[in-house]
């Protein structure tokens, strides 16, 4: 345990935050805030962040610090279970409700009851079953399939989802008011690009689990292996990570990894950095101005946007740009882009 700059005097924080690693600042902070809005025992709360950034780590640390942790964590991924399907999940039917409901089932939200339910991918949910559950956070009541009779709850609702919800908001595909109703408490949840020097914590994490899990001796990563890996803008984030230290405890367990043991994709990226674009002396034959001027501009995105891991909305900060400025530039020189995955999802 240690004491942390820009905290309360005398408090005392964890690398290990009930399953959360870090130790930099924006983590700390993140453990600060969860501490503070697990105390609250009926505020919803709308963890947001990239896929594989840990938001049910999120999620199962505010349950466990709650007045309501006696009681039970309740995950539903929202995204898993066909529409069909999910409304029942959540709210239970009774006998006869439809063609093979042979006796009453129990829904998790009344599984839940004094306790959490965490609704993870809620951005994916149908509009249909958005109005139920807004209904039921107004009402704190639900009524099972086929049911005329309402049913009183009382369950705390964390939601979690990797997409922007304002952005679904504007294009009709997710209810304004339930937006609201779900983001009294917002979590952000930074990517592991923010954090890249909690990196070399996170291996050896991972790499005592792994090895404990297969009862051998755990793999390290040189200095020279962790460096190369700070600077990677892991797409995937904490899970990508993860499974790379997975691969590497398999592949050379009880040895060391070295940077070049690295599988290519987490050492390309190297070649597109550097912090100085030189510029060529003027000869009296002069120089081709505007194709310079573009394959600078090139260089520049190109470079904010492999730190970024392809999010276009940090690469247009790093480059004191408007998003739609950054888009606009990218297709009209046609670039081809590092890390579409995250790209693809904001646009």
């Amino acid at each position: 345990m240690r004491s942390f700059r820009g905290f309360p005097r005398g408090t005392e924080l964890s690398d290990d935050f009930h399953g959360l690693v870090g130790r930099t600042p924006v983590m700390k902070d993140l453990f600060l805030l969860l501490d503070k809005v697990a105390r609250d025992n009926c505020s919803t709360i709308l963890i947001q962040g990239e896929s594989g950034t840990g938001k049910e780590l999120v999620a199962r640390a505010i349950h466990a610090m709650s007045p309501r942790k006696g009681k039970n964590l309740v995950p539903v991924n929202c995204a898993a279970i066909p529409d069909e399907l999910l409304e029942s999940e959540l709210f239970g039917y009774v006998k006869g409700a439809f063609t093979g409901a042979a006796q009453s089932k129990m829904g998790r939200i009344q599984y839940a009851e004094g306790g959490t339910l965490f609704l993870d991918e809620i951005g994916d949910m149908k509009p249909a079953l958005q109005a139920k559950l807004l209904r039921m956070l107004q009402e704190q009541e639900i009524e099972p399939v086929g049911s005329v009779k309402p049913v009183k709850t009382d369950v705390r609702i964390l939601a979690a989802t990797h997409r922007d919800l304002e952005q679904a908001v504007e294009k009709g595909l997710f209810r304004e008011d339930l937006y609201y109703r779900l983001c009294v408490i917002p979590i952000a949840v930074p990517p592991l690009r923010r954090h890249s020097e909690d990196v070399p914590l996170l291996i050896e994490r991972f790499a005592l689990e792994f090895a404990s899990n297969r009862g051998a001796a755990p793999v390290c990563f040189d200095p020279a292996a962790t460096a190369v890996l700070k600077k990677y803008p892991w797409p995937g984030n904490i899970r990508e990570l993860r499974n790379l230290v997975q691969r590497m405890a398999i592949i050379h367990s009880g040895m060391t990894v070295r940077a070049k043991d690295l599988p290519e994709k987490y050492t390309e990226h190297l070649s597109t950095e550097g912090s100085d674009v030189e510029v060529p002396e003027l000869n009296p034959e002069g120089v081709d101005f505007n194709t310079l001027i573009s394959n600078f501009e090139d260089r520049l995105i190109l470079q904010a946007l492999s730190r970024t891991g392809g999010n276009k909305k940090e690469a247009a900060e790093l480059l004191n740009l408007k998003r739609t400025t950054l888009i606009e530039k990218i297709k009209k020189k046609k670039l081809s882009i590092p890390f579409t995955k995250n790209s693809r999802e904001e646009d």
